[in-house]
């Protein structure tokens, strides 16, 4: 099962992650002072991620594809991880929108 897991990361920021069933990381967030503030992350990536415009797909400076879930107002609630492939990518976005709605969370703090 899909799930959300809102975690403490080096600097004292709750952080959230989407995994896939299969346990990969499909989607991570940025920091956040206030742990309501993550949760509300994640509420927001549940209702943003069915909406393909939403979605903006970027490229690394490598060449790596990745993408960003952005929200109403444009402000990014979640990054992917690098790809090998374009088709890898859309792949994500696909598991995301799949995923996100249903996932259960998880709190690690």
């Amino acid at each position: 099962m899909s799930k959300f897991q809102i975690y403490k990361d080096k600097g004292g920021e709750f952080r959230f992650r989407l995994k896939a069933a299969n346990g990969q990381n499909i989607l991570a967030s940025e920091g956040y002072k206030a742990k309501s503030g993550c949760t509300n992350g994640i509420e927001s990536v549940r209702t943003n991620s069915q909406d393909d415009d939403r979605y903006e797909r970027l490229e690394s400076s490598n060449g790596s594809p990745y993408f960003n879930l952005k929200a109403t107002n444009g402000q990014v609630i979640g990054t992917s991880e690098m790809y090998s492939s374009f088709s890898a990518m859309e792949n994500g976005i696909a598991s995301v929108k799949n995923n996100a709605p249903g996932a259960t969370v998880e709190d690690l703090t």
